[in-house]
């Protein structure tokens, strides 16, 4: 397989796994798959990454985001 197609299929799999995580999150059914309102939110989101709570934010975020995948995992 060639370098070009490796490079592909690494960042399709990624941006499907990506799109996985708005799924798991429920953004889908909270915006009703509305995808002005899911970019909203993620600019919102990159706003505050941006600011001076970046490191609050990612601290708290990863925090939960690692909760969540715990359960999950005990759950199934």
């Amino acid at each position: 397989m060639r370098e070009w197609q490796v490079k592909r299929r690494e960042r399709t799999r990624h941006l499907i796994e990506l799109g996985g995580l708005v799924i798991k999150a429920g953004l889908v059914e909270l915006t009703d798959d509305d995808r002005a309102t899911l970019y909203g939110a993620f600019l919102t989101v990159a706003d505050r990454l941006r600011s001076e709570e970046r490191a609050n934010a990612l601290a708290l975020w990863k925090r939960k985001g690692k909760r969540a995948f715990e359960a999950d995992e005990s759950s199934g």
